[in-house]
Formats: C-alpha cells, structure tokens, sequence
C-alpha cells in the first residue's frame, strides 16, 4: 500500500479539525461554553482529547476557529490595496463587502452564538484579546507606510483609531443580533453608520491644510 500523499494527510487533518470545531459548536450552543469540557467535545467528535488539544490549544480557539482571519484581517486589507487606494479606502471597502456579505469576520454570528459569547465571560475576554490582536496587527501595517519623520507613535495611534470603529460595529451587529434582526435588516441598519464612521475616520486622517 502506497503512503499517503502530503495532499492527503493535509486534507484528512483539516478535516479532524472541522469535525471536532462542528461538534464543540454544537455542544457550546447545547449546553453553553463553560459547561462544556474538552473532554465531552471529544467523546462527541470520537477522538482522543488530546486530539483536540493538538489542534486547539485552548478551548476558546473552539469557539473562535476563525481567529487568524479575524487579526489578520484589517492587516491584509491594508497591504493588499488596490493601486492609488489609501489605506482607509481599502478598509472601508473590505469592510462594506463583509456587511454586505454577512461575513462572521466582522459579526455576523446568528443569534445563538451571539448570545453564547455575550453569556460567557471566557468567550467574551478572548473576544477583547483578538480585537487588541487585530489592532496591533495593522499597526505593523501602517507602520511599513508610515514617513519616516513621523511620530512613533503615528501608526499605533493610526490602527487605535481604525480598531476602536471596526470594535463598535461588531458590538452593534452582536447587539441588533440578541435584539432579533435578521441579517438583511442589520445590513441596512448598519450601512449608514458605517459611513458615517469611516467619514469621521476620513476627517481624522486627512491633513488640515488638504
């Protein structure tokens, strides 16, 4: 019998962690988050627990198994703007698609999970930790395009900004989630504040003799 290939054991190790993410999702909305043990996710899922701990370190990265999209997100957008864009161009415009798009990313999370995470002091401290991820993220971003006879400050104080705005916007798609708005209605509520946002971010970026 041939080995497998590097393909297939990639392919069969992405798979074990989907399984094991959809039944730890299953049992966090069943039974909440912090009832639940690693020990009955495996059990669940039917592999050994420290299978699960191999491919989550911490029982919270079963919750948010989308994390390294998420703090890399507002980086990425940055670094991968289209020619002549300015960096809050680029960010305006990722973030519109993900609204319209009801991307997670950005909160879109369905009622249960929402309420989950607003229930769970654990989820909803990690939640704080990724959004300072983020954060710091895009300041390295900026950072690479920042003058040199800029402050040091500059970049930081740049990404403080832009992650303060993107940190509301999630809260307020998480809250009009719990408070029973569909994803369409939240679209439509959120697309005015949004621009509204990235206009006083606009305004904060913008030298005063532009």
């Amino acid at each position: 019998m041939s080995a497998e290939t590097p393909g297939l054991r990639e392919s069969k190790k992405q798979e074990t962690r989907q399984l094991i993410s959809d039944h730890a999702t299953r049992l966090f909305l069943a039974q909440g988050f912090e009832r639940t043990t690693v020990a009955e996710i495996a059990a669940a899922a039917r592999v050994a627990k420290k299978t699960v701990t191999n491919y989550f370190a911490r029982k919270e990265d079963l919750a948010f198994d989308r994390q390294e999209a998420f703090t890399a997100g507002l980086a990425l957008a940055v670094t991968g703007r289209g020619d002549g864009e300015t960096p809050l161009a680029a960010l305006r415009r990722e973030f519109t698609a993900a609204l319209e798009g009801h991307d997670p990313v950005v909160g879109f999370a369905g009622p249960d999970f929402s309420r989950m995470i607003a229930d769970s002091p654990t989820l909803t401290g990690r939640l704080r930790e990724l959004h300072d991820q983020r954060e710091e993220a895009l300041a390295a971003a900026l950072a690479a395009l920042t003058p040199g006879d800029a402050p040091d400050l500059a970049p930081r104080a740049a990404a403080a900004l832009v992650g303060a705005a993107h940190r509301l916007l999630f809260r307020r798609i998480q809250e009009l989630t719990l408070a029973g708005y569909d994803d369409g209605a939240i679209t439509a509520a959120l697309t005015p504040e949004a621009a509204h946002l990235f206009d006083l971010l606009d305004r904060a970026f913008t030298p005063a003799n532009a």
